[in-house]
């Protein structure tokens, strides 16, 4: 058994095939010429689940490309504009008022025996507001990323 120095001839997959032009070349004897023959590569069977499964990965890796590019020009974007929005919870004002002296600056302790006792608050220090948790006493709604405590940016 002899065998050939060209690489095509020992080339074998289920893909490639090579089959005459012609019925009638088919019968003649074949001449072999060094890199005449050129493998045909044939469509591929796929079935629906391979179809799908493919159609998923690629949908998928659009997605996982597309939101998060999505979300930077949104972030771009809102940099851009000057934030005007006043602050839901204080309205603007930069200060709420205590909840322990509703905004007094003094508590009223009823000791007993009809006794009461006015004592400065201990969480507003007597003022009556505090500085607004939302916008850090600016007076603007913050928007949703910059919400984010100053030890994480």
């Amino acid at each position: 058994m002899a065998t050939s120095s060209s690489p095509l001839t020992a080339l074998y997959s289920s893909f490639l095939s090579y089959t005459p032009s012609t019925p009638s070349m088919a019968a003649l004897p074949r001449r072999r010429r060094a890199g005449c023959r050129y493998p045909r590569i044939q469509a591929v069977d796929l079935d629906q689940n391979t179809i799908v499964a493919i159609s998923v990965g690629v949908v998928s890796v659009a997605i996982g490309i597309g939101i998060p590019v999505f979300y930077e020009t949104q972030i771009d974007n809102a940099a851009k504009r000057d934030n005007t929005q006043p602050c839901f919870p204080c309205s603007g004002s930069g200060a709420q008022v205590c909840r322990f002296c509703t905004g007094k600056g003094t508590v009223t302790v009823v000791i007993g025996g009809g006794e009461t006792e006015v004592s400065n608050c201990v969480n507003c220090g007597g003022v009556g507001s505090l500085t607004c948790t939302t916008c850090q006493g600016t007076g603007i709604q913050p928007r949703y990323l910059d919400r984010r405590p100053t030890c994480l940016k």
